[in-house]
């Protein structure tokens, strides 16, 4: 069998699982049974944000190959400022914390938990009986990947894996090789500041947290797992400490701004009964 099916084959076994056993325990049948009958108007009423995210994806599959030759021309080379920055760290990282369970631990993490934390909360939040939340998560994962584009085009960079072969070891593609098939299918070498893997994590975490009146058991599942997701890109060699933390920024920027551009129902509601401001709210008061 092909390595890209095999992989993508265990991947819908493994996402879908997770999916269904996390559906049960934290949204609830009642609630999922609700989704099914309101499933195609939720997804309506989010008509677009779910096209803005489908042209950025469409964009960075299609455009993948021009701009990295773009990038190559016109991208500032970073990877010896970086490496200036945080030295050995990631080979620091290796030769200190090696297992065969970690890296075990690490690759599946980096690969089905990380596809799961992405889709649980689409489903999740396209439960709840208002969109809101569903359009600020989908508005939060296009701009991650549309920056992310930008960063990508602008700033060249090799991962420390590339950088320094001879301490840093590729972990993931040793552990299991197919994987690189896979990962060669959608990402580029020089794609790693900032990490989208940690963006994307760190955004998922963060609606957790701020959706955990409607789904309390959702942060103790999202936190860890994107700690986890965070740390397996520097364990695994893919990316630099810098590259992390970029991507920490990146994830608050864009929750940020999806709140913004999204108004809740509540603050439409507000605007249209021409209630007073509240009090309360921050960004209400800076308004």
């Amino acid at each position: 069998m092909n390595p890209v099916v095999s992989v993508a084959l265990q991947l819908v076994l493994w996402v879908g699982s997770m999916c269904f056993v996390a559906g049960m325990a934290i949204i609830g049948p009642r609630r999922l049974y609700e989704l099914g009958h309101d499933f195609v108007p939720r997804l309506r009423e989010a008509r677009l944000q779910i096209a803005a995210l489908i042209a950025v994806l469409i964009a960075s599959a299609v455009g993948r190959g021009a701009l990295q030759t773009l990038s190559e021309l016109v991208g500032l080379r970073m990877t010896g400022t970086i490496y200036a920055l945080e030295g050995g760290f990631v080979a620091w990282v290796q030769a200190t914390f090696v297992t065969p369970e970690l890296t075990m631990y690490f690759s599946w993490v980096y690969v089905y938990g990380y596809v799961f934390l992405l889709v649980f909360p689409f489903i999740a939040y396209a439960a709840l009986s208002e969109t809101t939340t569903l359009k600020r998560l989908l508005s939060a994962y296009a701009l991650n990947y549309a920056i992310g584009l930008v960063f990508y085009t602008l700033i060249l960079a090799h991962g420390p894996r590339n950088v320094m072969p001879d301490v840093v070891t590729s972990l993931l593609y040793t552990f299991n090789p197919e994987y690189q098939a896979l990962t060669t299918e959608v990402n580029e070498s020089t794609n790693v500041f900032p990490s989208l893997h940690t963006s994307l994590s760190v955004t998922v975490a963060l609606f957790a947290v701020l959706t955990r009146r409607e789904y309390p058991g959702w942060p103790v599942i999202a936190i860890p797992l994107a700690i986890s997701i965070t740390t397996a890109t520097m364990y695994l060699g893919i990316h630099w400490l810098v590259d992390v933390i970029a991507g920490i920024g990146l994830a608050s920027v864009c929750v940020y701004l999806s709140y913004r551009f999204v108004e809740s129902v509540d603050d439409n509601d507000a605007d249209t009964n021409g209630s007073d401001v509240d009090a309360d709210d921050p960004a209400s008061a800076a308004d």
